[in-house]
């Protein structure tokens, strides 16, 4: 799989887990984005910014992840992205509220290590895009 091309932004209110999952995606060749916090994601996002995995924290403040995922839905933006939750909200509420906004995956983060989060999140991805 070619990854260099690959944009992934990731979005957090968390700064050492930003810089954490940056780390890994950016050492495995990916485009890294992040920022703290779903408005400013909001404001990138509107500004014109067109990642293709989307890896979203449910729990931020001002405006969750899937309040977030909800606006993207609506304004259609990063519409062809692949969104993965990326969270450590394991309650079937959550999944089930994510579910109906459509999300590629669903990855709680205190039982996923960093690479393994890397690996799933590529996995996604690849099924999604019909790659090999």
């Amino acid at each position: 799989m070619e990854k260099k091309n690959i944009k992934v932004f990731i979005v957090d209110d968390d700064k050492f887990l930003l810089g954490m999952y940056s780390l890994k995606f950016a050492n495995s060749g990916y485009d890294v984005e992040t920022t703290v916090g779903s408005l400013p994601a909001l404001e990138k996002l509107r500004g014109g910014a067109k990642p293709d995995i989307v890896l979203l924290d449910i729990i931020m403040p001002y405006m969750d992840g899937l309040e977030l995922l909800k606006t993207m839905r609506q304004e259609k933006l990063a519409d062809n992205a692949i969104v993965v939750m990326l969270t450590n909200q394991s309650q079937s509420s959550d999944i089930e509220r994510a579910k109906e906004l459509n999300v590629d995956g669903y990855i709680v983060k205190a039982a996923t290590i960093p690479s393994e989060v890397l690996h799933e999140v590529e996995k996604i991805y690849e099924a999604k895009k019909g790659q090999k």
